[in-house]
């Protein structure tokens, strides 16, 4: 009875019949959920994708078999002749698959399907992994289900330049169909799989900064170190363009810039992440389709810096998202207890930045009590309405302050008096830094959390307006003090921004041309600092922490974790 229980296999749990308006499965779908089913989830369902070395790679090892040429002999041709035939694809809407393969051998009726691998041929027992075994033996079975007599397949290993057979038999066959049958059943069912617990497959997973494994596993668990998967440096960055009558156009894989007809500046393609347009620019429409291909966001802004909106392309496939933050967004609970903890963690970051940067000895300890009165006011708020007044306690505090943070004269006096946060239209050049540092951190939640999938007109905290991105200005909140208004400190006490670089027409202030090019350059600085996470422990630039809480926000409202976990800095 013993050797029988280990010889027992698993029963297996047919998914129902494919409805019409389901899409076929793909065969690289069925080889991820059979390698990770929470990899086939966020590529199948969530639509989500990123490239890496590996990716690259691989489609560089594809090039010459995803050119068709050939054809595949009818099913039913007696032929002799040896055929070839590259990229072919077939579907079976009775299995519900579909596969595209690299080469199909043929010889008569007898096919053998033969898969390209980027990487050596691993030594192990059955010559390859099982998630490229299932892959071939769902192309076997679409082959068989079009009449051909399939029992076989090849794995072509392009680094080893070896080629190891794979035998359909029923082992395998059953295997197969059982990842076929979960993944329907996984995407049927709406619920994003638990991520793997410390696997060696993640670090060299494309989507491991979209996944987050370890992240989402250590909000479980505390026992749980994040290895530093999430921090890598992007070597793309924002181009700023703000020349009156300046043109942006392409020309091959680069961005010419020019000025009256005159050139100004090229800049590759690879290295722009974004394109903020300021004032009266003419972008050709060459330029903005290529831009929308390679999924990168031109933003738009008016002269002085006041931001107008961003164009995509057709934006991010992923509904679910979408779906949990319109949810959310009518609860009333969970709007307040997201927005307490938003302004907790501004308020939290306003009272660290003041402790750093006072600059007579050190903040009184009457200021941070009062921080902490406002941090206690703010748990104990009923609705969005006290919790508005108690944040607005805490701005008044902290912007009281803010002058103590400034940079004075041998003589004592101050480059740029401030007394008071105004804005609309601010009437000093504190003001007008800070307004214009709030409209470049708006505009850069807006890309991320567009780009994770969000709407960012519709809010927890900030009510929707017309033209409003309302969850770009929730999530800024903690973010105003780290980045916008240590831009605005930086920038006036080492000198980068002077009193000549500001004008002053009917009580508004505003920057020059020169000096809004040095600010936004102190603000991009600031952005690609590197800070210690507080929760995950590894190093990460501001640029890319923005996107990596916005998609702590998606696990959470999706349901994986229970808290949105605050960034605040110590």
């Amino acid at each position: 009875m013993a050797e029988e229980a280990l010889q027992q296999r698993d029963l297996p749990l047919p998914c129902p019949d494919l409805s019409a308006n389901l899409p076929l499965l793909p065969a690289r779908m069925v080889n991820e959920f059979q390698y990770c089913p929470r990899l086939a989830y966020l590529e199948w369902v969530q639509c989500e994708w990123a490239d890496s070395s590996d990716t690259v790679e691989g489609r560089h090892v594809h090039r010459r078999v995803d050119k068709p040429s050939g054809d595949l002999p009818a099913a039913t041709d007696d032929c002799d002749e040896r055929l070839h035939a590259r990229s072919i694809t077939l579907s079976s809407h009775r299995l519900g698959l579909i596969a595209k393969m690299d080469l199909v051998e043929a010889e008569g009726n007898r096919v053998t399907p033969i898969d390209y691998k980027r990487g050596k041929r691993p030594h192990v027992d059955r010559g390859a992994y099982d998630p490229e075994r299932v892959q071939l033996c769902v192309q076997g079975l679409i082959l068989e289900e079009h009449g051909y007599d399939c029992g076989e397949g090849v794995l072509y290993f392009a680094a080893s330049r070896e080629r190891v057979k794979v035998v359909f038999n029923e082992e395998l066959r059953t295997l197969t169909r059982n990842a076929i049958d979960g993944l329907r059943l996984v995407a049927a069912g709406g619920q994003t799989p638990p991520p793997l617990e410390d696997s060696p497959k993640c670090p060299r997973c494309s989507l491991v900064g979209i996944c987050l494994p370890d992240e989402v596993n250590s909000l479980h668990r505390q026992d749980v170190t994040p290895r530093p998967l999430a921090a890598t440096r992007a070597a793309a960055l924002p181009l700023y363009v703000q020349a009156r009558g300046a043109k942006v156009a392409k020309r091959g894989e680069t961005l010419e810039i020019t000025v009256e007809d005159k050139p100004a500046q090229t800049v590759r393609l690879v290295d722009v992440s974004q394109l903020a347009i300021l004032g009266q620019v003419y972008v050709t429409t060459p330029t903005l389709q290529e831009l929308m291909n390679r999924e990168i966001p031109v933003s738009w802004h008016s002269f002085g810096g006041w931001f107008m909106g961003h164009t995509v392309g057709t934006g991010h496939k992923n509904v679910e998202i979408r779906t949990a933050q319109y949810r959310a967004s009518f609860d009333e609970q969970v709007c307040l207890r997201l927005a307490k903890g938003l302004v907790a963690a501004k308020i939290q970051n306003q009272k660290t930045l003041l402790r750093r940067n006072w600059k007579d000895d050190a903040a009184p300890a009457g200021l941070i009590d009062g921080f902490q009165q406002d941090l206690r006011g703010v748990q104990r708020a009923q609705n969005l309405g006290e919790l508005l007044g108690t944040e607005g306690q805490g701005a008044a505090r902290y912007f009281g302050h803010f002058s103590q943070m400034l940079r004075r004269d041998e003589d004592g006096s101050m480059r740029f008096e401030f007394e008071k946060r105004n804005r609309r239209p601010p009437t000093d050049p504190v003001n007008a830094l800070l307004s214009y540092g709030y409209s470049l951190l708006v505009r850069s939640w807006t890309v991320a959390l567009t780009a994770v999938g969000f709407d960012t007109y519709r809010g927890f905290y900030h009510q929707p307006r017309y033209g409003r991105p309302a969850l770009a200005l929730d999530m800024m909140e903690p973010f105003r003090p780290l980045i916008a208004d240590s831009s605005v400190i930086q920038a006036i006490n080492n000198g980068e921004v002077r009193p000549s670089d500001f004008i002053s027409v009917a009580g508004s202030v505003a920057l020059t041309d020169e000096g809004r090019k040095r600010f936004i350059g102190t603000f991009e600085r600031r952005m690609s600092h590197e800070i210690t996470h507080p929760l995950f422990g590894y190093k990460v630039s501001y640029r890319r922490l923005l996107e990596l809480q916005a998609r702590l926000l998606s696990r959470h409202l999706l349901g994986e974790i229970v808290e949105y976990p605050n960034f605040t800095t110590r």
